[in-house]
Parts: structure tokens; sequence; C-alpha cells
């Protein structure tokens, strides 16, 4: 089957997150996952594009093995200081890795995350430049909340997303963040859906594995339905506020990193599938 266009997909794809899979697993690992799991697309870590840069895999090399495999590169990850009135030569370069991989694969998305600096009119300033940046490369930004950042919650990122009043500037929803930070679906449903850009789906235990919450995300996911997550709840209020993003499978789980990865893909995607196929309440 041919790849899809990035920008073609919805709320009816998934799309096979970089962290799903383990640091060691190769592109070609990652490639073969999200097509045997019926993704029609993956995300990548710019630190993993950069590399395949520097091999000279990237861009020729990768864009034969997507289209062998029916895929396209959905999703970029992460822009991390765009907050940062200092910023530095390091943190330009992965921006510029990020434009570049939009400019070659048509990527739809990029994921943004804090900490910021100053108020949440600095911040939505901040934001509205990265956007800008973003907007050349045809791309939509998805501000991910995080609990151990000072975007907390879904609220702290719509403020910041607000301020800066960008038509390509959104959040990024994950479910772990927001189990393990404020669990309010209401605040989820009360985000205008075009300003969901980006979806994190996941699973886990109500008590954490670990008590450090950043190890914890990174090592201790489940499958969805393999975990105690209200995951039926947490569909059901974005489809409520009306969020047309795809989903994307981030479940980080150290278990299956001495594995290809494939057989946890289709797992993943198979939990999902039964959560998105359950029929609209009555």
């Amino acid at each position: 089957m041919p790849a899809r266009h990035p920008h073609d997909l919805d709320s009816n794809d998934l799309v096979l997150s970089h962290f799903t899979l383990g640091r060691h697993h190769d592109i070609e690992d990652r490639v073969r996952a999200s097509a045997a799991a019926g993704c029609a697309g993956l995300g990548l870590y710019v630190g993993h594009y950069r590399r395949l840069e520097h091999s000279g895999f990237a861009p020729g090399g990768l864009a034969e093995l997507l289209e062998q495999h029916g895929q396209c590169l959905a999703e970029i990850e992460v822009l991390r200081g765009w907050a940062d009135p200092a910023t530095t030569t390091d943190y330009l370069e992965v921006e510029a890795t990020a434009w570049r991989m939009a400019d070659a694969f048509g990527c739809r998305y990029v994921q943004a995350i804090g900490p910021y600096v100053g108020s949440i009119a600095d911040a939505g300033r901040a934001y509205g430049g990265l956007c800008d940046r973003a907007a050349d490369h045809d791309l939509v930004v998805g501000l991910e909340f995080l609990p151990f950042t000072n975007i907390f919650s879904a609220a702290d990122a719509l403020a910041v997303v607000e301020a800066a009043g960008r038509d390509n500037g959104g959040i990024c929803v994950d479910i772990w963040h927001h189990q393990r930070g404020t669990a309010d679906l209401d605040m989820i449903r009360s985000i205008p859906g075009e300003r969901v850009t980006g979806i994190q789906i996941s699973d886990g235990p109500i008590i954490p594995d670990d008590d450090d919450y950043y190890e914890d995300c990174l090592r201790n996911r489940r499958p969805p339905g393999e975990g105690e997550f209200d995951l039926a709840g947490f569909v059901e209020a974005l489809r409520d506020a009306g969020a047309n993003a795809p989903w994307s499978l981030e479940v980080c789980d150290e278990e299956v990193w001495d594995t290809d990865g494939r057989a946890h893909a289709v797992r993943c995607a198979n939990g999902l599938k039964a959560f998105l196929d359950r029929p609209e309440p009555a």
C-alpha cells in the first residue's frame, strides 16, 4: 500500500511514536514495527535523525525505506529550549534539523516541551515565535504538558497556546501525564478540538512502579488495555472536544528493549483499536 501523506492523517489513523521503542532500535526496526502494527506512519527523535544524516542514510535511504513499507514520517520529537531567552547554539541546531526533516518528508507535526522562563505572556511570545518558524515548514506544533515542568497541566499548556495566538499552535495531550497529573477529564473536554494537535496514548498502573516520575514514564508504560488508566474516558473526552489528530502510540517499556519491537507495536495498536472501535454512548 502506498504511503499516506502526513498532512492527510487524522483521528482515523495511528502513529508509532519514537519512544515506544528503545535507544538501540535502529530505523529499520522502527519502520517495520510501525508497518506491522498497521500504523500510517511513525515519529522520529531529532537526535536519531541527525545520526542518520551523519551516516549518509538520510534523507535518501530513509525515504526509500519508508516507501518500501508504505509508511510516512509523521512526527518530529522534540524541541526543548524554545522558551529560553538565552537560546543556545545546540538548541538552534536541533530546531534546524527539525526543519530539514519537515522539508524532506512533509512531516505534519513537531512536539515542544517546557519549561518556560518568565510569565505566561513571555511564554506565549516565545511559543508564537516557534509556531511562526514551524509554519515556514508547513508544521503544526504540539506543546506537551509535563507534571515535572512548569507546564504542569492541559490548562497550563492551553494558557501558553492562547497567549501565542497562532493557528498552527496547539497542545499535545498525553494520557500518561494527564493521569499522573490532574486526571481531570473536564479539563481535556475544555480544550478546543482544533487546539489538540497531538495525542499520545499508553496505559499504566494507578500506583507508579517507580517513584522517579521521569524514569517511570520512560520505562514502565503498558499497552492500551493492559493497565488501569481510564482510557475509555480519555478517548471519549477527546472526541467530545472535537479532536481530530492521529492517535500516537507512546508506550515506553524497558521490557521490549531487547526485542525487535514488532510484537510490542502490534500489541499496542490492537489494544488501542479496542477502545477506538467501541460504539459511541447512546
